[in-house]
């Protein structure tokens, strides 16, 4: 996996050229371990694993802190890997200014870099010029290669075999938080590296709060049950959502709502193709919606991005 990173960087690398780009400061945790594999989740948001410095010459740097050598070492030619201590945007502008020639450009993700850590990177590169650079990474991660879509359908299998298997466990009296946690033991005992995101299980009334978080609430017989989960398996991770209706009885909105939500997708599935925008399948949907006269619930949009 390493020269699959590696080749990551090069791309990314020959693209930053034709931009007029010296070097990039890789801030995004996301972007940064999809360009080296260094990850280590980054707890907060104030808080870091360490970040990448991908110059056009070849030479890059990861930056992190003493807690993470080893880790780092076992991804990482050591001869390129700086340490900082206490204060990460002054180690990473310093740096930056001896490795780099007078007046070179220096990207940065805007959208990611707080304003904090923005302003002591800037102090200490006077001699070089920051350059907003947001997106240059994403455009290669949203392409995804036959590496990526073989792990991501090995996760989204798992995610149809726990929805297939959580479709037994429904039964009335047992809690939100308790499902949750079984859900959670059936991806982690199948393979699973974690959860994508905590489950959210979410019953009756419940399954109406967007990201509901399970409670002690318990289900109820004749009730519809929400379930939205995913698991992380080969680095990649799946993310489904299904409601099911426990019980014999499925009320008639219910059934309603199932059957305006399966034709919109089989519309919207049957829309997608190769340079098709991504709004045509969604207005295709939209306005399936607003022929039912339902399209002003439609606030969650197709889904997410991988």
């Amino acid at each position: 996996m390493i020269e699959v990173y590696k080749a990551r960087r090069d791309k990314l690398r020959a693209h930053m050229q034709t931009l007029g780009l010296d070097a990039l400061l890789v801030y995004h945790a996301a972007n940064r371990y999809y360009l080296s594999g260094f990850e280590l989740h980054d707890a907060q948001f104030n808080e870091s694993s360490g970040f990448l410095l991908v110059t056009t010459k070849g030479k890059d740097w990861l930056f992190t802190d003493g807690r993470f050598l080893d880790s780092a070492k076992r991804l990482w030619d050591h001869n390129y890997i700086h340490i900082y201590r206490g204060n990460a945007p002054e180690s990473v502008g310093c740096l930056s200014c001896d490795i780099l020639s007078k007046d070179a450009q220096v990207g940065y993700e805007e959208k990611v870099l707080s304003v904090n850590f923005f302003e002591r990177f800037s102090k200490n590169i006077t001699s070089l010029k920051a350059i907003k650079a947001d997106n240059l990474v994403e455009s290669f991660r949203a392409i995804k290669d036959e590496h990526e879509i073989s792990c991501l359908e090995k996760a989204y299998k798992l995610n149809h075999e726990m929805m297939h298997w959580v479709s037994s466990e429904l039964v009335p009296n047992i809690t939100e938080k308790f499902l949750a946690w079984q859900i959670e033991m059936f991806f982690k005992n199948n393979g699973a590296q974690e959860m994508s995101f905590p489950s959210i299980v979410a019953c009756g009334k419940n399954a109406a709060l967007p990201h509901a978080i399970p409670s002690d609430y318990a289900i109820k017989d004749n009730k519809n049950v929400l379930i939205d989960a995913g698991c992380r398996i080969y680095d990649y991770c799946s993310d489904q959502t299904r409601t099911f209706w426990v019980g014999e009885n499925p009320s008639k909105e219910y059934l309603k709502c199932l059957d305006l939500v399966q034709e919109a997708q089989r519309l919207g599935i049957d829309a997608i193709g190769p340079d098709v925008p991504a709004q045509y399948a969604y207005n295709v949907v939209n306005n399936f919606f607003k022929k039912e006269g339902v399209d002003k619930l439609f606030t969650h949009g197709l889904g997410h991005g991988v």
